[in-house]
This record gives structure tokens, C-alpha cells and sequence, in this order.
């Protein structure tokens, strides 16, 4: 079963190159079956893993320097190609209908973005593992800039910004890795993780790794790519962004960064954390004033992140758990909410909530749908969002009950902008327009989001299985 993981990444590719010779009419039902097949190859492979099978590829690529084609499936690994996986059928299938110009391109990225990314949570070769990070930038910067909204000029400003950004702080890492080569002689994760740095040392890889990350994620004050770009990308690229994208940042603060530089100074370790804070209450009070859904949403996905972030570098074991429970938690949720704020857009040809209101009389089950994503968003008892906040809030006041205490306030003001939005756009009088209910793919797709949040939200124990 060791090749399993590699057929994932080879199917990918494969898809896209079949994705692109396509025309536009097929290109859509190609990627979702490419995108449905690895989504079962993975749960396979969970199956395997849970089994107590050792799957892992190892293949010498360079010489020197000492590169290797490798790729390794542990719990976190495996938690974060399952979000991939899965995730990825459901945004494709969302995205079904939406009359996209040179549709097999914009798939082909789509599916390319995707081997990058799970190449990405795969690798555990420092080099390679750059690499795939790297790769995924390409594709997102062109879903946005050929397919955004606004015109030419404004979303190629978005993108410009976005691209320099998140490129520049990865020269930072390179940096690093390159240093760490020096210390150990490989790339290799199992070498590099055991590297015996100073703490001055670790100082500077530690910062390297967080502006590279920091920007990602974003961390504030990194963050300023992040709400334009949500809102200039076409739909299907704001879900790919933050649904998955952004976990990179996350996986790659448990995977890299805290193994090889946890000695760093305990003065810069706090800084980063009250920075995750200040994060969360400056993205929670930008929500609170925003009247563009998917800008309010932006800035709610930041708040989150935030707390993610925070858990992480705590640099406990139930952080680390918390962490990787919001981050699948936050990967659905994302996408719940932007692909409710699209099917408005769809029937009311704007973003903005004054022009919303009264969907709840006309579409009754859309209401529902978007009640339950909404209450997965703010962390209610009974849905996964509840348990990865409580857990990272936990792992917070463990460290310094301050932290607790102010990140914290992201649930009281994320509760009530959400509720607030809510109560404008779907409650209320009326639009004018007519608010027609969820067509059978609209249903598909919510369902299958509100099932795994209130499923995973009953019986966690189905995920936290994989690495606790």
C-alpha cells in the first residue's frame, strides 16, 4: 500500500493534463471524478493506516545535495489529505452550473492546485516539500486573476499583491531549510527535526518559518493580501483559499516549524501568540462593520484562523490536538459559508447584505442549511466547530489564562456578527427579487457539509482516532 499516497499525487496530475484536452462541457465532470477517486483512495488508505500499516515512499532523487522523493503518511499527514480529498469533490460540485469561461483551464488548475497541496502535507523531504508548496501559489494566482470579479485592473492588482506576498515570505523558509542543510547534511524531516540548534539559532529559523507561514495563514499584521483577494477570486478559488490553502500555513506550523525551532527564545514564542490574538480581535471588529458577506466572511475566517494558530504554538499536546480538529472543522464551515454566500449572490446579483433579507419565507430549507453551517461557525454545542474551540481555548488557558480569556472573545463577537448577518439577510422583509430554494446540487452539497459538521460534532472520535 505504499504506493497508494504516490497514486494519489499521479492522479492528480493525470486529471488535469485529461481535465485541459477536454472541452469545456466535460472539463467540470472529469475533475469530479478525479477529485471523487482520490477522495476513495484516501479513506483506503485511512483504513490501511488505522490497521497499523507502515505507508510511506521513500526514493532517492538527487545526490547531491541529498534530496528524496518522500513521502510519508502519519496521523497528521493523513488528517490533512483527508480534508484535501474529501473537500475537494464538494467545492468542484459547487462550483457546477457557474458558466466559467475556458472551463477545462480553470479544472485543469484546479486539480493541479490539489497535487501541490497534498504533495505538500505529504512530504517529508524539506526541499520537496517546498517545492509543492511553491507550486500551489501558481494555480490560485491565475484562478483569481482570469476568472475573479471586478475588472482587469483591480484583480490583477489583488493577485500581483497576493503572489508577492506569499512568494517572498517562502524565500524566507527556503533560507531556512537551506541553512538547516548546512547543520545536518539532508533535507530529511527525521534529520532536520533532531538538528541541535542555539537558541539564537533557533531564533532566526523560527522567524524565517513564520513569515512564510504567518503570511499564509494570515497572522496579523501579515494579513493584508487576504480580504481582497477572498473577495476578488471567483468562488471556487475563494473555497480552495481558505478551505484548504491556508491549512497549509497550519499543518506547517505542527509539522516543520515547531519540531525544529520549539527552543526558540520564550519572548518571541509569546509575541507570536499575543500577535494570533490581536489577530483575532481586530478580524472579529472588521466583521462587525463589514457589509459585504464575503468580506464579513474573509474577516471571520482570519478570527478563526487566528485561534488555530495560537493552539499551535502553544506547543502542547492539546493544542496540537485542538489545532488539527478546527482546522478540518474550519475547512468545511469555510466552505459552507462561501458557497451560501455564492448561491445569494446567484439569486441576487450582489454581495452586499442591505440588498438581502427575507429568504427565510421563500426558501425554508436554504435557511436551515445555512442555521446549521452558521451555528458550526460560532462554535455551538453539538457540531465540530464546538470541540475544536473548546479544545484550542483549553490548550490556551493551560499556557496563560489571559490567552484564554481574550481569545475568547473571538466566540462572543464572532456570535454576534454571524447572528447579525444572519438576522439581515435571511430574515427580515422581504427582497424584492424572488429568493428561489435550493436546486438538488445546492441540496447535495450543503447536506453533505451539515452531515459531516454535526456527525463529526456527535462522535469526533471517527478523526481524533488518527493522531491521538
Amino acid at each position: 500500500m505504499a504506493m497508494n499516497c504516490i497514486l494519489i499525487l499521479l492522479i492528480y496530475i493525470l486529471g488535469a493534463g485529461a481535465t485541459l484536452a477536454s472541452n469545456a462541457k466535460n472539463a467540470g465532470k472529469i475533475a469530479l471524478v478525479t477529485s471523487l477517486i482520490n477522495a476513495v483512495i484516501a479513506l483506503i488508505l485511512t483504513a490501511d493506516y488505522l490497521n497499523g500499516s507502515d505507508i510511506s515512499f521513500v526514493q532517492q532523487w538527487i545526490s547531491n545535495p541529498n534530496i528524496s522523493l518522500s513521502f510519508v503518511v502519519d496521523g497528521l499527514s493523513l488528517t490533512m489529505l483527508l480534508l484535501t480529498t474529501l473537500l475537494l469533490p464538494i467545492i468542484i460540485l459547487a462550483s457546477f452550473n457557474t458558466l466559467y469561461s475556458k472551463a477545462n483551464q480553470l479544472y485543469a488548475l484546479v486539480l493541479f492546485m490539489a497535487f501541490a497541496m497534498a504533495g505538500t502535507f505529504l512530504a517529508q523531504d524539506g526541499l520537496v516539500y517546498y517545492i509543492c508548496w511553491e507550486l500551489a501559489l501558481l494555480p490560485i494566482f491565475f484562478i483569481g486573476l482570469l476568472w475573479g470579479s471586478d475588472e482587469w485592473k483591480v484583480r490583477k492588482r489583488v493577485m500581483v499583491t497576493f503572489f508577492i506576498y506569499t512568494f517572498a515570505g517562502s524565500l524566507f523558509m527556503l533560507a531556512a531549510f537551506a541553512y538547516l542543510y548546512t547543520k545536518t547534511g539532508s533535507f530529511a524531516w527525521t534529520d532536520l527535526s533532531k538538528a541541535i540548534l542555539t537558541t539564537k539559532e533557533a531564533n532566526y529559523i523560527f522567524l524565517a518559518f513564520f513569515l512564510a507561514y504567518g503570511i499564509k495563514i494570515p497572522v496579523f499584521p501579515l494579513h493584508t493580501w487576504q480580504a481582497n483577494t477572498y473577495e476578488k477570486s471567483p468562488t471556487i478559488g475563494t473555497m480552495l483559499l481558505s478551505g484548504i490553502m491556508l491549512k497549509m500555513g497550519l499543518y506547517s506550523i505542527l509539522r516543520w516549524q515547531m519540531p525544529i525551532a520549539g527552543n526558540v527564545s520564550e519572548n518571541i514564542l509569546k509575541t507570536v501568540i499575543v500577535l494570533c490574538i490581536i489577530g483575532i480581535i481586530y478580524a472579529s471588529l472588521i466583521a462587525l462593520r463589514s457589509e459585504n458577506i464575503k468580506r464579513l466572511l474573509a474577516y471571520s475566517s482570519m478570527a478563526h484562523v487566528g485561534l488555530i494558530a495560537a493552539g499551535a504554538y502553544i506547543g502542547n499536546t492539546t493544542g496540537y490536538q485542538g489545532a488539527i480538529i478546527q482546522m478540518v472543522a474550519h475547512g468545511f464551515v469555510v466552505v459552507g459559508l462561501f458557497y451560501l454566500a455564492d448561491i445569494i449572490h446567484n439569486r441576487y446579483d450582489s454581495y452586499l447584505i442591505k440588498d438581502m433579507g427575507g429568504i427565510r419565507s421563500q426558501a425554508p430549507k436554504f435557511t436551515t442549511f445555512f442555521l446549521i453551517i452558521l451555528f458550526a461557525s460560532i462554535g455551538l454545542p453539538g457540531t465540530f466547530g464546538f470541540i475544536g474551540e473548546f479544545t484550542l481555548l483549553f490548550a490556551l488557558s493551560e499556557k496563560e489564562l489571559l490567552y484564554a480569556v481574550f481569545a475568547g472573545t473571538s466566540i462572543i463577537l464572532g456570535a454576534y456578527y454571524m447572528l447579525k448577518m444572519f438576522q439581515n439577510a435571511v430574515l427580515g422583509s422581504p427582497n424584492t427579487k424572488v429568493f428561489s430554494e435550493v436546486t438538488t446540487k445546492e441540496y447535495v452539497v450543503l447536506g453533505i457539509i451539515c452531515v459531516v459538521l454535526i456527525g463529526l460534532g456527535i462522535y469526533p472520535k471517527l478523526l481524533t482516532d488518527l493522531f491521538i
